[in-house]
């Protein structure tokens, strides 16, 4: 179906999933580009594609303005795809788990991360940033369609799974080197908010807690990074 009219419905309704109210009641999403679409076509998660190229293989082809007022990139991809929401999965062993996380750029890389050092699980708090903003998803490099997300009262969650899981939380005073914690099998590694750390009743639930040594000079890591560097120390890739 060719779209040309700025003012189609389709259109309309594409433009408002880049509100994340709107993912919220829709329960779909958009990506952009080529290799998220070959991602999201490996978990058969797209609903419909979009293309200003007629030769692609796309449900709607639509003409270069329109593709402007869809696409949230400068250098507008050749395709869209509207994608439903990934269904969560049951918790594995691995859990990384983010208090407050706001940066979408930093989520984005904590999801590459957990995926890239055998972490099976990522468990947001309510008041993380939104995994389908168009920033973290550009972020994941489609990796966010390789491992399984899902939101929680992060409390509520730590006390379910506290007789079961090892849970690490960092801390830059009090903290233990992470290379000599011994590691167990089912972990959980708490990271916090950029500006505000990890709330004091989440770090009540702490078996251990963490911090990745560094020179003086540096008082703290950005969340990422330091998330990153943890996931490949407690990770079997350096063993």
């Amino acid at each position: 179906m060719k779209i040309e009219s700025i003012n189609n419905p389709h259109v309309k309704e594409w433009c408002k999933l880049k509100e994340k109210k709107f993912r919220d009641q829709k329960n779909l999403f958009l990506i952009e580009g080529e290799h998220l679409i070959i991602e999201a076509k490996k978990k058969n998660v797209i609903q419909e594609i979009i293309s200003m190229d007629e030769q692609m293989e796309a449900n709607y082809y639509v003409t270069e303005t329109i593709m402007k007022k869809i696409s949230s990139q400068v250098s507008i991809p050749k395709r869209i795809a509207v994608c439903h929401k990934l269904k969560e999965k049951n918790i594995q062993n691995k859990l990384l788990l983010l208090d407050g996380i706001q940066d979408p750029g930093n989520l984005g890389t904590m999801i590459r991360s957990a995926v890239a050092f055998g972490f099976t699980d990522i468990i947001l708090s309510l008041d993380t940033v939104d995994v389908y903003n168009e920033k973290t998803i550009r972020a994941s490099e489609g990796l966010l369609f390789g491992i399984n997300i899902v939101k929680k009262d992060l409390n509520t969650f730590l006390t379910s799974i506290k007789h079961n899981y090892q849970i690490l939380v960092t801390d830059v005073k009090k903290g233990e080197n992470i290379r000599q914690i011994a590691k167990k099998e089912n972990i959980a590694l708490l990271i916090g908010n950029e500006g505000q750390g990890i709330k004091e009743e989440l770090k009540k639930q702490a078996s251990n807690f963490i911090k990745i040594p560094m020179h003086l000079d540096c008082e703290s890591l950005n969340a990422g990074v330091a998330a990153s560097i943890l996931m490949y120390e407690m990770s079997d890739v350096n063993e």
